[in-house]
């Protein structure tokens, strides 16, 4: 095959992975046009993006020193919890590429930020804003998502009605997860007063924050619409604030993956042979019966929700 015929069939495949615009246009087997091959190929791989970190924050023997690409999550989970969650999903991965993907639970929030602001993970499913981050900093791609998107609400007992909204809420106490957790950081952006900013009381799980909230432990909290609904069976909250409909959770590879194997992975998590390897995360995050694929258009902007959140900017 000629140097040129190998060009075009990479950006063919290139489009048909990282583009949900062919994938909207196009149906069966039927090929999209060139001209739409095109414009998804420059809209999504060839769109603005941060330059590629200085040598000394990528470490380039990572890799070889560890024999393996390195798949990580935040740790959200307890470090068996974690492996069995994801080492699944790691043993799937290198099986697609042909290359050793090794999970690693990085053990702390603190050690989770610093190597991976250090470029020491290959692989990563965590929050949109973390994904935002690393495809704007880090020179990430973002593979797969959780399909369904989500809103953030903040609520308060039904019976507090001096508050209406939440510029009413400044200073009040909070139940929500500690920070850098998205809803969180959703919430104290809306307060540009540091004096005025709410009082975060961390609770661990969306039901505590609901419970939080309606015993009286906390004036407000943080949690998603989707699970507001499955925790407020007797009406007891009402809603103050509602954020637009956001990205979900995905998977963002960085760039010691090469383009095509990122393009193996992004269909790999996406096909339906990733539901055995997948099931435990899936449940673990209410994902539905299957990931699908992202674009970075998607994210783009999110990143800001961390800029005051210390070591990012």
């Amino acid at each position: 095959m000629s140097i040129k015929s190998t060009v075009v069939v990479s950006l063919v495949a290139i489009s048909v992975v990282f583009s949900p615009v062919l994938a909207a246009d196009s149906s069966g087997d039927k090929p999209a046009p060139m001209q739409a091959i095109a414009a998804a190929i420059k809209k999504v791989v060839f769109s603005p993006a941060a330059p590629a970190p200085a040598k000394n924050t990528l470490p380039e023997r990572i890799v070889e020193e560890q024999e393996a690409l390195v798949f990580t999550a935040p740790p959200r989970e307890t470090p068996d919890a974690g492996i069995e969650i994801y080492q699944p999903v790691a043993d799937y991965l290198s099986q697609v590429i042909g290359k050793k993907v090794r999970y690693k639970h990085p053990g702390t929030w603190g050690v989770y930020r610093t190597e991976m602001l250090k470029g020491s993970y290959d692989i990563i499913f965590d929050g949109p804003h973390f994904n935002s981050y690393r495809m704007e900093k880090l020179s990430h791609n973002i593979l797969a998502k959780i399909p369904v998107r989500h809103e953030f609400t903040v609520i308060v007992h039904k019976d507090k009605t001096a508050f209406q909204n939440l510029s009413q809420m400044a200073g009040r106490t909070f139940c929500t997860h500690a920070p850098p957790n998205l809803g969180t950081l959703v919430l104290l952006s809306q307060f540009d007063n540091p004096s005025r900013q709410p009082v975060i009381i961390n609770s661990k799980g969306w039901e505590n924050i609901y419970e939080g909230v309606i015993s009286g432990k906390c004036v407000g909290g943080v949690l998603p619409m989707a699970n507001l609904k499955k925790v407020d069976r007797a009406n007891l909250a009402r809603i103050v604030f509602k954020t637009a409909a956001m990205p979900n959770q995905a998977f963002s590879a960085g760039p010691r993956v090469s383009l095509e194997d990122q393009m193996k992975l992004a269909q790999a998590l996406a096909s339906p042979d990733a539901a055995a390897p997948t099931e435990k995360l899936r449940a673990a995050y209410k994902v539905g019966d299957s990931f699908a694929l992202a674009s970075n258009q998607e994210y783009q902007g999110l990143a800001e929700y961390l800029r005051n959140e210390w070591g990012y900017y």
